[in-house]
């Protein structure tokens, strides 16, 4: 099934997607470790279906050094060994933050507790944006039908230089 709707071509939409990208480049330059940010959005779009993120997400992980063996292991995090507590807190809020309809009471205080033990401030203003920005980027993309499998490192950030 091809896009319903190319969000690269309508103005009003490339207006939106440069503001959009300027919230993302707020979180990027944040202290809130790179790594955590690719696994944090990888795992939000696998659980909201969207294969453009997904490839995304997993493709600039994998160029910034991340092992294949994590990525392909991100889904099931909590069967694996090879994540930190910090990654694990993160992708614990990751999931509740992205499952806000699955639970009545949202974001845990257990998870909570795990990202105050793990992150500063500033880097939890970064999660908890990113959180919230993936999933919105996840419905955009699932909504028109946007496909995953054609992205290549560094096009989202070359599309609004």
């Amino acid at each position: 099934m091809d896009a319903r709707f190319n969000l690269f071509d309508n103005e009003l939409a490339v207006r939106f997607a440069k503001r959009f990208a300027g919230a993302g480049l707020v979180i990027q330059q944040s202290s809130l470790p790179k790594t955590v940010q690719e696994l944090v959005s990888l795992r939000a779009s696998q659980i909201n279906g969207c294969g453009h993120c997904i490839d995304m997400h997993a493709k600039e992980a994998a160029a910034a050094g991340e092992t294949a063996v994590r990525l392909h292991l991100v889904a099931a995090w909590r069967e694996a060994t090879v994540f930190t507590e910090a990654e694990r807190a993160a992708l614990a809020l990751a999931e509740e933050g992205t499952r806000l309809a699955d639970a009545h009471t949202g974001v845990s205080d257990e998870t909570w507790e795990q990202v105050r033990k793990h992150y500063d401030d500033d880097q939890i203003a970064a999660l908890v944006a990113l959180v919230a920005l993936i999933n919105a980027a996840n419905r955009l993309a699932v909504i028109v039908h946007q496909k995953g499998g054609s992205y290549e490192p560094g096009m989202f950030a070359a599309a609004f230089d």
